[in-house]
């Protein structure tokens, strides 16, 4: 028998749960609003809390950035729409953080005081918190597939270089149809997928394609600049 207690997480690989809501920005259906796009998904514990608030932040910097990649941001918290309004104001009228002032955040946020749609995306997880989300990424591709999740605990803010590289690496992953090593970065060798049979990959092992390199049959990689990267993403 299923615990009650159990939480079910969404899975990558699946379609991201649907749902309807209220934002700082209006009404969204989601992921439907975004068909074409990325976007991160992104749940914070709190509204007027110094690691959210620092988190929000660096987001808002970095909106921009996110959209020249074809990804937009969404947020999240249990908190009523009213919290949400007063405390974005506050971040934009009152807080300077490592240079960042008057900052503006113009995603939409969304109001989740039922949790309906934090536990539709398991980001309620009673070993941390009964009444908060946890810190929770997912990244949805543009047919409304979730490619990737990391979450945090509340004490700990997330790394904005990783979400950055994590939604670079699944385009160009897609884009080339190849994979990424441990510690990729734009303008660092790929892999090449490894062959399928060990005729192809003794040819393979053999080839003199320029810029690739085996270090054994299954594992090949070729170079791929960082010019060439960014290209195919922001061509899209």
């Amino acid at each position: 028998m299923e615990n009650q207690d159990s939480i079910l997480l969404p899975r990558i690989g699946e379609a991201a749960p649907e749902f309807k809501a209220v934002t700082t920005q209006g009404p969204i259906s989601f992921p439907s609003d975004y068909a074409g796009k990325w976007v991160i998904l992104f749940s914070h514990p709190a509204d007027f809390t110094p690691v959210c608030t620092s988190e929000f932040m660096t987001f808002a910097s970095m909106e921009d950035d996110f959209r020249s990649f074809n990804c937009e941001l969404v947020g999240l918290s249990v908190d009523g729409l009213y919290s949400h309004i007063a405390w974005l104001r506050t971040i934009k009228e009152k807080i300077v953080y490592k240079g960042m002032k008057e900052v503006e955040v113009k995603f939409p946020l969304i109001e989740d005081i039922t949790m309906e749609v934090a536990k539709k995306y398991g980001m309620i997880q009673p070993g941390e918190s009964n009444t908060k989300a946890v810190r929770a990424v997912f990244f949805i591709d543009p047919k409304g597939i979730i490619r990737a999740m990391i979450y945090y605990p509340l004490s700990l803010g997330r790394n904005f270089d990783e979400l950055k590289r994590v939604i670079i690496a699944l385009q160009a992953a897609d884009s080339f149809g190849v994979a990424m090593p441990a510690d990729w970065r734009p303008g660092d060798a790929v892999i090449v997928p490894p062959a399928g049979s060990c005729g192809v990959a003794k040819d393979r092992m053999e080839a003199k394609e320029e810029g690739m390199k085996c270090y054994d049959w299954f594992f090949c990689t070729k170079e791929l600049s960082e010019e060439k990267v960014m290209n195919a993403i922001k061509a899209k």
